[in-house]
């Protein structure tokens, strides 16, 4: 099984490229409204985990260098929506809650874990044919 690499993961590499692309070019030149309002937000997981489970690992909260697993990934997008989407609306007045966050936040992390887990399925083995 192949290390989890944090940081030196290509899909954080790419969601973090893809972040910057959107932010700095995408957004100020597009008048759609999914890249104003929930592109980045599917790609909170994918840029903010890696480097998160790697600071744990730092710190002996995480034991191994496993691909992130299904709690690690679930526990991060609850924890992350209710503070974004709960707490953060009712101390900071000019955000608000969006439960479009949470799907998108949702969407990122299953397309995460997916990737993440590809390395962990077994191979296919291919069909004879006779």
């Amino acid at each position: 099984m192949k290390a989890f690499r944090y940081v030196l993961d290509p899909l954080f590499a790419a969601s973090c490229a893809l972040y910057a692309l959107n932010r700095w070019v995408i957004k100020p030149h597009s008048s759609i409204e999914f890249f104003h309002s929930w592109f980045n937000d599917v790609l909170l997981i994918p840029c903010a985990l890696p480097p998160l489970l790697l600071l744990h690992r730092w710190l002996h909260l995480r034991d191994h260098d496993q691909p992130p697993t299904a709690l690690e990934v679930a526990g991060h997008w609850l924890g992350w929506s209710v503070l974004f989407e709960v707490i953060c609306p009712r101390f900071m007045p000019h955000t608000t809650g969006d439960p479009w966050d949470v799907a998108a936040y949702a969407v990122g992390a299953i397309v995460a874990f997916l990737w993440w887990q590809r390395d962990l399925r077994p191979a296919r083995v291919p069909s004879r044919v006779a």
